[in-house]
């Protein structure tokens, strides 16, 4: 396949704008791949049964496009469904290193949070050599009534892969999920995020990362729908880009009839360590209730002159003071990790990619 058209809009916005999709090249959409076998789970818990087999004769709202979603339907090599019962909040690891024997992963994973259960659940994808890898998934949440599920995903892939990723979740009367992504690219890294909060006082949120230091493409399209009364999203994003990497960040809340006294907030924040580096951002808030509360901010920028020269009057040389100002701006997202061990491996893997980029202000 030559080119492919992904990430919709939920309203389309002009064509001016070069927002509604991304169209990204030379990707191949296999019908067949080879077994992946570069997977350790990790679970300790006998309350959270982890399945090799999931739903398949269903209907996404949005995802990235019919194309990849076929194809996990079709032809994963990777299906797993965690089904979580435990009233006690537990961890489960599934960590995923793509190598020259498993370079492609087509992955269909399902999450059910059943009745009052509560877990954590870390996804961490790495990569280990400089060859072409390529991940497609499609990730389905539903949070039953009074569940609590955080989702970590840490995608952590070279420069010369593609990522695309599909979520959907369903949140029942009382649910929370919260979800925290911290993606450090690869060639393309795309990522179709909904949630369906449907339920009464139902809470949606979400944490993002992202940091680009060569050629990165990002393309984050974040939905959110609210029927429930009293329900609410959040959803926060926190951006560096480097060098030539772009980004497009695509936020919808829609407030859906019915959804008295909900709440929704979107804030995107990217800062820019190059002139050569691209920022594009559409925040939007759909309404068809009254009684709702909204917002949503968008900014991007440099590094101003006044803040570097004050850390640097501290005896930090440039390079330095300029990391340190990045890894602040992630500080509040990184901070709400509770796995120690989990937290220092993304601020190691943020120092290694902001040493291999190029400043200037």
């Amino acid at each position: 396949m030559e080119e492919m058209i992904l990430n919709e809009t939920p309203v389309r916005t002009s064509r001016n704008f070069n927002i509604n999709n991304i169209k990204v090249k030379n990707v191949t959409i296999k019908d067949n791949v080879k077994e992946f076998k570069n997977i350790n789970v990790c679970n300790d818990s006998s309350k959270i049964v982890i399945l090799d087999d999931v739903q398949k004769d269903y209907t996404l709202k949005y995802g990235l496009s019919e194309e990849l979603t076929c194809q996990v339907k079709n032809s994963a090599n990777v299906i797993k469904k965690i089904d979580i019962n435990s009233l006690v909040k537990k961890t489960v690891k599934i960590e995923t290193n793509f190598d020259s024997e498993s370079s492609e992963l087509v992955e269909n994973l399902e999450v059910h949070a059943n009745k009052s259960s509560k877990s954590v659940i870390i996804l961490k994808y790495n990569s280990n050599d400089e060859i072409e890898f390529y991940h497609n998934q499609v990730l389905r949440v539903i949070a039953d009534e009074d569940s609590d599920l955080t989702i970590i995903m840490l995608v952590n892939l070279n420069s010369l892969s593609n990522n695309f990723i599909s979520i959907e979740n369903t949140l029942k009367q009382n649910s929370k999920v919260e979800y925290k992504i911290i993606d450090l690219g690869g060639k393309n890294s795309i990522i179709n995020y909904y949630s369906n909060v449907e339920g009464e006082n139902a809470k949606s949120k979400l944490n993002s990362i992202y940091l680009g230091s060569g050629k990165e493409v990002f393309d984050l399209n974040y939905i959110a729908n609210i029927y429930g009364e009293d329900a609410s999203v959040d959803i926060e994003v926190q951006g560096v880009l480097n060098n030539n990497s772009k980004k497009n960040f695509k936020g919808t809340i829609d407030f859906k009839k019915g959804c008295k006294r909900a709440k929704g907030s979107e804030n995107e924040n990217c800062l820019l360590l190059s002139d050569t580096a691209k920022s594009l951002s559409l925040p939007m808030l759909l309404c068809s209730e009254e009684e709702v509360e909204g917002s949503h901010s968008s900014s991007a920028g440099k590094i101003s002159k006044q803040e570097l020269f004050y850390i640097m009057s501290r005896g930090i040389d440039e390079k330095s003071a300029m990391k340190l100002i990045v890894k602040a701006k992630f500080n509040s997202i990184l901070e709400s990790i509770k796995d120690e061990n989990l937290k220092e491996e993304i601020i190691n893997l943020i120092d290694e990619k902001l040493d291999k980029g190029e400043y200037n202000e």
